[in-house]
Order: C-alpha cells, then structure tokens, then sequence
C-alpha cells in the first residue's frame, strides 16, 4: 500500500486484521513517520490556540490490527513491474533506490498541494512549516486567498476568528464559490455566511504571482493584502505513477480505475481516495468505503478468485465550516438539504473530527 493518509491507513488496517501472515505480507510504505489529519489543518496553521499539532499529527503506532504488517517510511520514486511475470508482479522503487516487492499493489498517495498545506515529510520541518504559516497570518496587514474552494472558504473563517480586524479576499475562477458539484443555491448561501464576517471576494479572476507586491490578479485588478495565499485544490500525487505507463492516467494525472478499483491496464494493481478518476468530490469521508471495497476485492484475489464488488458511488456531503461557531452544509440525499451554523459546528467546527480521525488509525 503506497500512501498513508486517510484512505490508505483505512485499506491497511483492513487488510492487517483479515490477511493471514502465513499467504502473505502486507507493508505500508508512507512518506511521513505520522498521519496528518488535513480536515483540520486549516485552523493548525493559522493559530497556536488549542496546540492542534499534538493532535493533528496522528502516530502510525496502532494502525496495524495484530502488528500485522510493516510500516515502512519513504517516498515511492517509481513503479517497476516485470513484464515478463504473468502476474504483473514487481517492486516499487523508493527516492533512496531501495525496492520492495509487491504481487498486489494499493496506490492510495493523496494529493499534493502549495502554500500552508505544503506539508514537509519531517516531523520537525512540518512543526517549523506550521509555526512559518502563523507568523505569516499574525504579522500580515492583508490577506488575499487565491482559490475560493473548501480549502480557501475554511481559512477566510479562521482568520477571522483569530484576527477579526484583518481584511480577508477570496479571489476565485468561478462567478460563484466552491464549484458546480454544489447547486447555486447552496454556494450563493455559503458567500452570504462569510460575508456576514467582513470577508471580500473577487470573482471570475486568477492570482498568478504569489510574491509580487503590490498584488494584482491575471486581469490587472489590484488586490488590497500583503499576504497572498495559495488556497486552491490539491493535485493527484500521481508523478510517479506514470512509470507504468502513458495510458495509466487521464489528462488531469487522476488515474483511471474500473469499478472494482483495479486499474484498467493492470488487475493486480488499485487505487483509491483521491487519486481515482471517480467522478465525484475529492474528501476524506469516501475514503472508508473505497477501502472496504477495494479490501474485499484484495482478499478475493489473493485466494485465487475474482474481484467482484463494485464501486457506485456515494452522496455528496460538504461542510464548510466558518471558523469555530459558523458554517454551511449541504447533503445531495433527497431533495438536496443544507444545514447552518448548529450543524457545521457540532459535526465539524468544534472540534474538526480529529477525535474520529484518531480513532480510525487504532
């Protein structure tokens, strides 16, 4: 299994209570000596309050059920597999040269993103990386999001809630915030929710430059901050899966996976999380039931039999929390049903799920 995030460590644990050690072995290979819960990342790195890092950073010391298994830090470089095995066997090739084998390979390694949330792998680096972010956040006069998704909706609301006298703009691509996997009238609610905090927008615009000041967008509108923050989408941390070939991954580096999670050019590898081609939002919630699936499936192969549980998908449910107290939620079940502030707090904004993320790594 490459990639010990949420959906990784989900598949992991899995399979460490129901394969037996005498068939095969199962080893984790993870970038991070730890598990960074990313829902709650945001507030992590925009104020000291509550110390989140001692909790944020979740220990892979109980994932495995039984020790069964091997957790194995490193940073997967490229995928060799022997052309000549009928099985499709082969190895992984770590950034240090070194190779593990695999007979069934799980790629599970998230996505990759730029500014606060551009973790390092070391745990040092990263509590240096959290303390550079708040610093920024507290010392700016300004602050100018570029991107106005989940990721730069949820930092407007924490700024505010440590810093209520800065100014705070959202610039984003679209007409509207988040994108059109939501209904109108849901991200018309959300804008109105951060407004009522002071936050600006601009919308149908770009920031291109991250360090010039002062700050103007692709259009040349001028932009009143002196802290520009990149808060658009991850990308797949899909670069090194290409070395199984150019038909693994589609135009936007997702890789394409049948139903079953096998990729379509190679049965004995899956993917899961984020990674997938699934036409449906990117969020750690999926990730249990991709594992379950896909764990099934593993099982099945590895006595000798055919992957047969398929994957259909699941409804959309988004919170977007507004700082602390507020927020907006919205589930696509029925009619399609938003929820506010009572909701968006008590399920997120409290206390950002970390209790139940821990929970899910042992």
């Amino acid at each position: 299994v490459v990639g010990g995030g949420a959906a990784g460590a989900a598949i992991t644990r899995i399979l460490s209570a129901k394969i037996n050690p005498d068939i095969a072995s199962l080893t984790l290979v993870t970038a991070r000596p730890f598990a960074l819960h990313l829902p709650a990342a945001i507030r992590m790195t925009t104020t000291s309050e509550g110390k989140l890092e001692d909790d944020v950073l979740i220990p892979y010391d109980n994932l495995l059920v039984n020790n069964n298994g091997t957790i194995k830090i490193g940073r997967v470089a490229s995928i060799d597999r022997n052309k000549e095995s009928r099985s499709g066997r082969g190895s992984v090739v770590l950034s240090t040269n070194e190779r593990i084998r695999y007979d069934i390979l799980v790629l599970v390694p998230g996505s990759e993103w730029e500014g606060p949330l551009a973790f390092p792998d070391d745990r040092a680096a990263v509590l240096a990386h959290i303390k550079s972010w708040r610093r920024k956040f507290k010392n700016a006069r300004g602050i100018i999001l570029a991107g106005g998704g989940a990721v730069g909706c949820e930092y407007a609301g924490e700024i505010k809630d440590a810093f209520p006298r800065k100014k705070v703009t959202i610039v984003h691509s679209d007409s509207q915030l988040l994108n059109t996997a939501y209904p109108n009238k849901y991200r018309r609610r959300v804008e109105k929710d951060l407004a009522s905090r002071g936050i600006n927008f601009l919308f149908n615009d770009y920031v291109d430059n991250f360090r010039s000041l002062p700050a103007v967008t692709r259009f040349r509108r001028p932009l009143e901050g002196d802290l520009v923050v990149p808060t658009f989408g991850g990308r797949p941390g899909t670069g090194f899966v290409r070395s199984l070939g150019s038909n693994v991954l589609n135009s936007r580096g997702q890789i394409k996976i049948k139903p079953t999670f096998q990729l379509e050019s190679h049965s004995n590898i899956y993917a899961i999380g984020d990674v997938t081609n699934l036409a449906e939002q990117k969020q750690a919630t999926k990730a249990p039931k991709h594992a379950q699936i896909a764990a099934a499936n593993i099982l099945s192969q590895l006595c000798g039999g055919v992957p047969k549980k398929t994957y259909s998908g699941q409804p959309e449910l988004i919170i977007i929390t507004n700082g602390k107290k507020q927020g907006v939620s919205f589930m696509s079940m029925l009619w399609g049903i938003t929820l506010g502030n009572w909701f968006s707090s008590s399920m997120k904004g409290k206390e950002l799920m970390v209790s139940m993320a821990r929970k899910s790594y042992g």
